[in-house]
């Protein structure tokens, strides 16, 4: 079950928000001011925010900086009754992935909550790490800089991290090769091994493991 936090100080509409998003099959915490937000995202993780921007204590603007800040990447909606466009880039460059302007149909809100939600879970499929490298839109990087390697190579590498610890069949990386063969298969992994600098041992006869 996914678990948002709301932050909104109008006790009336937090309630109401959260009986309604418990419906759809989500877990909600309430937070009605600035530092009972910031104790709750310390102490929880959490998939989503809902961030009212002005809060009896504080700003919700101030307050997703202080977590991007902090290296908080959860997604973002900003709910509001400030509708000029200030405040709504300073929304956006603080980190939110969207804006809603008060008042609002809760299935607009139910609607954008499943976009940001499946966005997230895109990102996390996509993003692939092991030691020093990265793998992220296609391209991996070793220290922070891209490696140069080909679609192919990328595809080994990809498949080697996800099993990493485990030894991957050599018929699993066949697959992939338009014309397959132990040579092949032998030089493409030397080529990882040297671009990437990782540890890719061949086990006789089995296949190959990312130690």
């Amino acid at each position: 079950m996914k678990r948002i936090l709301l932050v909104e100080d109008d006790t009336v509409l937090a309630n109401s928000l959260a009986r309604y998003l418990k419906m759809h099959g989500y877990e909600v915490d309430i937070a009605k001011s600035y530092f009972e937000a910031g104790d709750k995202t310390f102490e929880n993780m959490y998939d989503l925010y809902i961030f009212d921007i002005n809060l009896k204590d504080g700003n919700g603007i101030h307050l997703l900086e202080d977590l991007r800040f902090a290296d908080d990447k959860t997604p973002t909606i900003f709910i509001s009754a400030l509708r000029d466009s200030k405040t709504v880039v300073k929304g956006f460059n603080a980190g939110a992935e969207d804006y809603i302007k008060k008042p609002f149909d809760p299935d607009e809100l139910l609607v954008r909550i499943k976009v940001r939600l499946e966005s997230k879970r895109e990102t996390e499929e996509e993003k692939l790490s092991y030691k020093d490298i990265v793998v992220k839109e296609n391209t991996a990087y070793k220290n922070g800089k891209p490696v140069d390697l080909t679609p192919l190579q990328l595809n080994f590498l990809k498949k080697l991290i996800k099993n990493q610890g485990r030894v991957v069949p050599k018929e699993r990386f066949f697959e992939l090769m338009e014309h397959p063969s132990d040579l092949g298969l032998r030089v493409t992994m030397s080529k990882i091994k040297k671009k990437t600098g990782l540890e890719i041992k061949a086990v006789r006869g089995l296949g190959y493991i990312l130690q």
